[in-house]
């Protein structure tokens, strides 16, 4: 059960980091491509979070292709993904840009997908989380890796009143996909 900490329905932030991304050389990185490993794991994410009941109604995702690839891998293993707003924002963010991003997400919007990078994500959780679950805090603190899905929940009237601390972290997966 989720203590209730503030005002309004409950919301919940799930975010995202992509997919493990290729080195090709001489390749920009904000044109890196997704590696094998990653092709695997974006959709496995997808997977994830809907046996988990968690779809977002919107998403926010980073231009950098291993980004938008583990948006579209992940987004395609459900019947009708939601509207995804691409934002150059979010690619290399820290916690004040990422956050000022997901603050600009309409009222109506309860669940919201934020794919993005490390160590900007990392940080936005933990800067978020009063508390967290089990061991999910711990398990942040340790490591974020790639394909890993935070979801933080809170009470709050729109996405402006996210703040430090507001939210609880009530899970942490890491999202592998098979070898074929």
């Amino acid at each position: 059960m989720i203590a209730r900490a503030g005002t309004g329905p409950l919301r919940r932030l799930v975010v995202l980091r992509h997919a493990k991304s290729a080195w090709p050389e001489g390749v920009e990185d904000h044109r890196r491509p997704l590696a094998p490993r990653g092709l695997r794991d974006a959709p496995a994410a997808g997977r994830a979070l809907a046996e988990a009941d968690c779809l977002p109604d919107l998403a926010l995702c980073s231009t950098a292709v291993r980004a938008r690839r583990t948006w579209e891998l992940a987004s395609a293993e459900w019947g009708t993904p939601p509207p995804v707003r691409y934002d150059r924002r979010l690619y290399g963010a820290g916690v004040q840009e990422l956050l000022a991003v997901v603050r600009e997400a309409p009222p109506e919007v309860e669940t919201l997908l934020l794919v993005g990078h490390n160590p900007g994500l990392e940080e936005l959780v933990l800067e978020l989380a009063r508390d967290g679950l089990d061991d999910t805090l711990e398990r942040v603190r340790t490591k974020f890796p790639t394909a890993a899905i935070a979801v933080l929940s809170w009470h709050g009237p729109g996405w402006p009143a996210l703040g430090p601390g507001t939210a609880l972290l009530t899970s942490l997966t890491v999202a592998r996909g098979r070898k074929k």
